[in-house]
């Protein structure tokens, strides 16, 4: 008796239709957003991204995604992702592109004068500190530990000690 249960209530179509993730790489990745690490499948077609979905060999996610790990995906495709250095000058009403080189150039300038600017050889203690507290950074959970680590160093040699993740909050 067919009860339309199981392979009866599949219909020809479906039948017939291929595996969905036939003919395309899949490569094992780590979700860029937060410092969880869930696992991620990223499928390939000749070099281009097609899908991404959560790794249910991943003990941490067993193949489950948040929202933002869901959309990971945008972080490459978005139609409205700026691929250009966007600059408004002070008092200015419009933004103009610069190069890369240029763009640059004008934070590590400005990075610079700030350290100048602000820094202390002591304390007023009389303490020797080496320090800058004229600028800090904040850096976000799209990147990843490596990322993360180097940012650090170069802001520690640079002598700011306000350095924090957003991963950590």
């Amino acid at each position: 008796m067919d009860w339309g249960l199981g392979p009866a209530a599949v219909s020809e179509r479906t039948r017939n239709a291929g595996a969905r993730i036939a003919g395309l790489k899949a490569t094992e990745s780590v979700c860029p957003y937060c410092a969880v690490g869930c696992g991620q499948v990223v499928y390939t077609r000749g070099g281009e991204l097609v899908d991404i979905e959560g790794n249910p060999r991943s003990p941490i996610n067993q193949g489950t995604l948040c929202p933002k790990g869901s959309a990971s995906r945008q972080l490459v495709q978005q139609p409205g992702r700026l691929t250009k250095v966007r600059y408004r000058a002070p008092g200015a009403s419009e933004f103009v592109d610069l190069d890369l080189e240029r763009a640059m150039d004008m934070i590590a300038e400005r990075v610079i004068a700030a350290r100048e600017a602000g820094w202390q050889d002591v304390d007023h203690h009389g303490w020797r500190v080496d320090r800058t507290l004229a600028f800090a950074h904040l850096g976000g959970a799209t990147l990843d530990n490596e990322e993360n680590y180097l940012i650090k160093k170069l802001y520690t040699a640079m002598g700011a000690v306000q350095i924090e993740n957003q991963a950590r909050i």
